[in-house]
């Protein structure tokens, strides 16, 4: 059967029982699992480093920077082992909307980071099309200022992948499936950080002396 493409959802066999999940079903078994790996070694170097991750995005990507800066910063504590640092960029409105409203949107991620950005930190971009202008200044800026690019986009990657030390391109050009994917593979991130950092924090307390 053939079936004609909407501009928005995509083919229009995603509108039928089940089309959507398995649309989701095929772009899962193309995700570069890799790729994730990588993004989670280089969030736990960052913690063992006392180094800062900040997280930020555009619209869903927004409330996606939000959600997991939560999940890393609550959902990674364990016990007396320090915390992981991390900051979402999206959640200061009067911010965000000074900065946009004072010089231009473009650069409310960017002015955000001048403030608190050092070498060594990771600046995390989330952008569907990976061609979002503050997303994109954001990362220049941070990889001026020496800090490890990290990104996770969908389509062909944009302008983000060539900015990025790790990117991570979710195989689709539909936007609610690349959404889906992106909030999978940080769930799937923050479950290996948490993990290995409670691993370490096990591993110090049983090479404490015996009292």
């Amino acid at each position: 059967m053939t079936v004609s493409a909407d501009p928005v959802c995509g083919p229009l066999d995603m509108l039928l029982p089940n089309g959507y999940f398995q649309a989701l079903t095929k772009v899962i078994e193309r995700m570069p699992l890799a790729v994730i790996g990588n993004i989670g070694d280089l969030i736990l170097r960052a913690y063992q480093a006392q180094r800062t991750l900040f997280l930020y995005g555009n619209g869903g990507s927004a409330a996606l920077a939000s959600h997991c800066a939560c999940d890393l910063g609550k959902g990674t504590s364990s016990g007396s082992s320090p915390r992981l640092r991390v900051v979402s960029l999206t959640d200061n409105v009067p911010l965000i909307t000074a900065w946009a409203n004072d010089s231009a949107y473009e650069y409310t991620f960017v002015e955000q980071l001048r403030n608190l950005l050092q070498p060594g930190d990771i600046s995390f971009a989330i952008s569907c099309s990976g061609n979002s202008p503050n997303v994109l200044n954001a990362l220049q800026y941070s990889r001026d200022a020496g800090a490890c690019n990290i990104g996770i986009t969908g389509f062909d990657g944009g302008r983000m992948a060539t900015l990025c030390d790790v990117c991570l391109i979710v195989p689709s050009d539909n936007m609610q499936l690349i959404e889906d994917l992106h909030l999978s593979v940080f769930h799937s991130v923050f479950t290996t950080v948490r993990h290995r950092i409670a691993e370490c924090a096990r591993a110090k307390a049983a090479a404490l002396p015996a009292r």
